[in-house]
């Protein structure tokens, strides 16, 4: 009797325990019922707003009485030059005469001589003499003169890191002895007809300096054997 009773009450325990965990289940998903159907409606997390949709396909309002231009401004090219407000070196050369030379500083080379422009420094040169002959080219019309010509050199320290050489009214190209000669004193050498040899001292020498930049230059009326007289 004492165990039947004993089971009894077990019985009547569990069935008490699934009701309350039935109810508490049942309470919980009407809970979570509720949520569902009351909760806000959330939007998706990249969806762009109305407002930042307008703020996007805003576009920019003429004022009244504005109108384009029918034509672009014209361009001032004086505003594009970098080296417009550089000083200009004291020895650029502004006229290339016949017989000579005119450079900023006033300074006239004539008579038929070179010039040699040196760290700021202007020289006549006259490489013929070295030479003992008015003819400047060899045989092969090439450029060529005795490493004497450019004695000053050897006495310069810092050397300039290039030497413009003007050959007279046309262009010719440089022996090889006498680059050769040019290298070996750590020189870089650029052949040019004299006038454009003058044109890219200038500007060169206004960009880098005349310590970086030297030239030696004979008269644009030079003939070979004859000279510029």
């Amino acid at each position: 009797m004492a165990m039947r009773s004993f089971i009894r009450s077990c019985s009547a325990q569990r069935a008490v325990r699934q009701a309350l965990s039935q109810t508490t289940r049942s309470s919980s998903q009407s809970s979570i019922a509720s949520l569902r159907t009351t909760g806000p409606a959330l939007s998706h997390p990249f969806q762009p707003s109305i407002a930042s949709r307008r703020l996007l396909h805003a576009s920019v309002t003429r004022r009244k009485g504005q109108e384009a231009p029918a034509q672009p401004p014209p361009t001032d090219f004086a505003e594009l030059d970098v080296l417009g407000n550089a000083p200009v070196p004291s020895t650029s050369v502004d006229v290339c005469m016949y017989d000579g030379f005119g450079l900023n500083s006033g300074a006239t080379i004539s008579d038929g001589n070179g010039v040699l422009l040196i760290d700021g420094e202007v020289f006549n040169w006259r490489p013929w003499e070295v030479k003992g002959s008015m003819h400047l080219a060899n045989k092969k019309g090439q450029f060529e003169i005795p490493p004497q010509a450019f004695a000053l050199f050897d006495l310069l320290w810092p050397r300039p890191d290039l030497l413009i050489i003007g050959v007279g009214p046309s262009i010719m190209p440089l022996a090889p002895a006498t680059r050769r000669y040019l290298s070996e004193l750590g020189m870089r050498v650029e052949i040019l007809d004299t006038r454009n040899a003058a044109a890219q001292f200038n500007l060169l020498a206004t960009e880098r300096g005349v310590s970086d930049v030297a030239a030696a230059m004979i008269p644009v009326g030079w003939k070979d054997g004859v000279g510029a007289q």
